[in-house]
């Protein structure tokens, strides 16, 4: 039980506080990026058409986002650990590897299970800060217990609230109203993905050296909240460019934007 607790708390520790830090050496990697941060834009459009949709069921907008979650994080550890991911994280929590890819996917494991225990933990938050300088970005993953801040939208389910039968049309209806604003917000907002990673190939450098953004979504029983905002780099926080992906602290735009927007909740991960 020792062994097995403190191989979990080492996986948690490597999610704590920290980013992933990934080179960008070439337009090549660049175009990459856009291309995986333009679909989680068209990610976050079809989310938005799911909650305005009257007929479709506020949980399959959530389960969308949560099953979208969990193919990027499996693409990115068989990516970075290939088919054996499970093998490599685990030796890296054993202690029998320290190197940078054993790093990775024992962070995106952590990130991927947590995400799995979504459908059966309903009020954790999970926090995602993606941040662009010059010659790298850093993927900044969290999970936190709590309540977002008011700038965030929130809405909730019909489905999952007894109320008395007389006043069921009127609350379903304000429901629907609720998710048809939330719609509204995630859709407006997810042009500062798109404005933070711009095409590479129709953008001057000096245009696209800096750009990020926040994405916070969690769910207390029947309420959901959503917050997604452009954040700024801080262009003091790297003075090289990385020959490898690795993991490095959170930055201080993590230490801001947990501030502002996580005020009152315990970062647990």
């Amino acid at each position: 039980m020792n062994e097995w607790r403190q191989r979990s708390e080492r996986g948690t520790n490597v999610l704590y506080r920290q980013a992933v830090r990934l080179p960008l050496p070439d337009v090549d990697a660049e175009r990459v990026l856009h291309e995986n941060m333009m679909r989680i834009a068209d990610a976050g459009v079809h989310k938005s058409d799911l909650l305005a949709d009257p007929d479709v069921p506020l949980t399959e907008a959530y389960e969308y986002e949560l099953g979208q979650m969990r193919q990027s994080f499996q693409h990115r550890l068989q990516q970075v650990a290939g088919a054996d991911y499970n093998d490599v994280a685990t030796a890296y929590i054993r202690g029998e590897r320290d190197d940078w890819v054993g790093a990775l996917a024992t962070y995106y494991r952590e990130c991927y299970y947590r995400l799995q225990e979504r459908y059966t933990n309903d009020d954790q938050i999970f926090f995602l800060l993606i941040l662009r300088y010059p010659d790298c970005f850093t993927v900044n993953l969290g999970f936190a217990d709590g309540d977002v801040s008011d700038d965030a939208v929130r809405y909730e389910s019909a489905t999952h609230t007894d109320i008395d039968e007389e006043y069921r049309d009127r609350y379903f209806a304000e429901c629907q109203y609720a998710q048809r604003e939330a719609a509204a917000y995630i859709r407006e907002q997810v042009d500062c993905i798109r404005d933070a990673f711009p095409d590479p190939e129709t953008t001057p450098f000096e245009d696209r050296r800096y750009g990020g953004f926040v994405h916070l979504t969690g769910r207390r029983g029947e309420v959901f909240s959503e917050l997604l905002e452009p954040v700024r780099p801080d262009p003091d926080r790297f003075e090289d460019c990385p020959p490898t992906p690795g993991l490095v602290p959170e930055g201080p735009e993590a230490t801001r934007t947990k501030r502002e927007y996580l005020p009152d909740a315990e970062l647990v991960a």
